[in-house]
């Protein structure tokens, strides 16, 4: 053969050899990622500071109650989460409207949000505890007869309950409740004497009140259970969400966490 279509001979046959090597390993990782699904990852919703639930440390690491069980309900349950902080007052409409898949920030299950959202079966169930600064003559009576001026956060069940219990049955005036952002300015507020005393769920207060010249005048038993919230049509995140529940509530974790974060009044 002429060397010169030997040449060409032998350069066409290393070409071919290398298209044949390059077809086989593609189909070799398309085989092997075929029929692998990705691990689902949920966006959560938390209201920060509501510690003991739900807070963010000074290295900027989400951390809480809430936060460690839901870590540990997608570990149990196969799926990934991610967190973003919402403003309390609008955390029901950033779930539905996509920006989260889920509330788990000790959200009180109530008729009104449960036409709103779908929860998960309860998981803590907390009281009102109501402060004021130290030798007030405010008392838990004067709360309930609406003759003081009482801050709270914006949207919460404290809110919730006076609107309900003392403003709408004309016990309370309106102007006697007074909305924060948060309760930490709330309590802020009551140290510097602007408001009478302030309301909130009781183990928060306790961690909010920690340190700070205000004490506790009494509670409000209003037995609120907390759930986790998410859109109505996802039914098989919240049957997760429920087996993770159960199966964590029967793991020492659950008490370790109870531990962990001071979970007793």
């Amino acid at each position: 053969m002429d060397n010169k279509y030997l040449t060409i001979f032998v350069v066409c046959i290393a070409v071919l050899a290398v298209a044949i090597a390059g077809c086989t390993d593609s189909t070799a990782s398309a085989g092997e990622g075929a029929g692998v699904e990705e691990t689902p990852v949920y966006t959560v919703g938390i209201d920060v500071p509501y510690p003991p639930f739900s807070y963010v440390t000074p290295a900027n690491e989400y951390t809480g109650f809430d936060v460690d069980s839901i870590k540990w309900i997608a570990d149990n349950q196969g799926f990934e989460v991610k967190f973003e902080v919402v403003a309390w007052d609008g955390i029901i409409p950033a779930l539905q409207a996509g920006q989260i898949d889920m509330v788990y920030s000790g959200m009180t299950i109530t008729d009104e949000r449960k036409e709103k959202v779908a929860f998960s079966d309860p998981y803590w169930t907390v009281n009102q505890m109501v402060v004021a600064q130290p030798g007030s003559s405010v008392t838990i009576e004067d709360i309930q007869n609406g003759k003081a001026v009482v801050g709270t956060q914006s949207g919460c069940t404290a809110a919730i309950w006076m609107e309900e219990n003392l403003v709408d049955t004309g016990i309370m005036d309106k102007e006697n409740i007074k909305v924060y952002p948060d309760t930490p300015k709330a309590v802020d507020d009551l140290a510097t004497g602007r408001i009478d005393a302030a309301m909130y769920d009781d183990l928060s207060m306790k961690d909010i009140i920690e340190g700070r010249d205000v004490e506790i005048i009494g509670y409000i038993e209003t037995n609120e259970q907390f759930g986790i919230a998410v859109r109505k049509d996802d039914t098989e995140l919240l049957a997760k969400l429920n087996a993770g529940l159960a199966n964590l509530m029967e793991d020492p974790y659950w008490e370790e966490l109870k531990v962990a974060y001071d979970m007793k009044l």
